[in-house]
């Protein structure tokens, strides 16, 4: 499969080819540089912004976590500026229902492959209102991300616009799709059964 021609098939613009390449040079960025580099790019669309100063393995190598929220019709723009500095990797997605908004949660990391103590974790947070519960689709930049969003999709009820793959992960197939396991609200498991009439949320004695 050719992925740079299938992700420039989806509705969203590609940046694969600004991610990848043998002949581009990777130049190390530290954790204030790059929030410098997205404030500047993303003014006001960057909502929230914090470092966390880490140490990791017994030579206490600097692990710096960079910790940022964007609306998400910027999600795209500020995952394509993180890939002008370096491939992202993507490690994996998380998500909570805040009553208003789930909040969707990406987490990546910057020059893994730079030697240690260079990496950078960055931590991408989308408050996606009930309301409206689509985001951008990070497939045509990362088709690995595709569990993840099916994750979301199933346990949260978040679509990702552009994703092909709207297939259970984790449920089972005759899962009632209206019952979405991770909410609070009246769209989550409480009060409701299993296609077996067993109750799928039960206290434990």
């Amino acid at each position: 499969m050719d992925m740079l021609a299938t992700a420039k098939s989806k509705k969203y613009p590609t940046s694969l080819e600004t991610y990848v390449g043998t002949d581009k040079k990777v130049t190390v960025k530290t954790a204030q540089e790059i929030a410098d580099m997205l404030k500047e790019r993303l003014g006001e669309a960057l909502t929230a912004c914090e470092i966390r100063e880490y140490k990791t393995g017994v030579s206490q190598f600097p692990a710096p976590h960079l910790l940022v929220t964007v609306t998400r019709e910027k999600f795209l723009d500020l995952v394509d500026a993180l890939g002008e500095l370096d491939f992202p990797h993507f490690h994996v997605m998380s998500g909570n229902d805040d009553g208003e908004t789930i909040r969707q949660i990406s987490h990546f990391s910057l020059f893994r492959r730079e030697g240690r103590g260079k990496e950078v974790t960055v931590t991408v947070t989308v408050h996606v209102p009930k309301s409206d519960l689509v985001i951008p689709s990070l497939h045509s930049r990362n088709p690995g991300t595709g569990y993840s969003e099916r994750e979301m999709f199933e346990m949260l009820g978040i679509d990702h616009d552009g994703q092909p793959n709207k297939e259970l992960v984790f449920l089972p197939d005759d899962w009632d799709r209206s019952i979405l396991p991770w909410r609070r609200d009246e769209k989550g498991p409480d009060g409701k059964n299993a296609p077996d009439g067993t109750p799928l949320v039960r206290e434990l004695n």
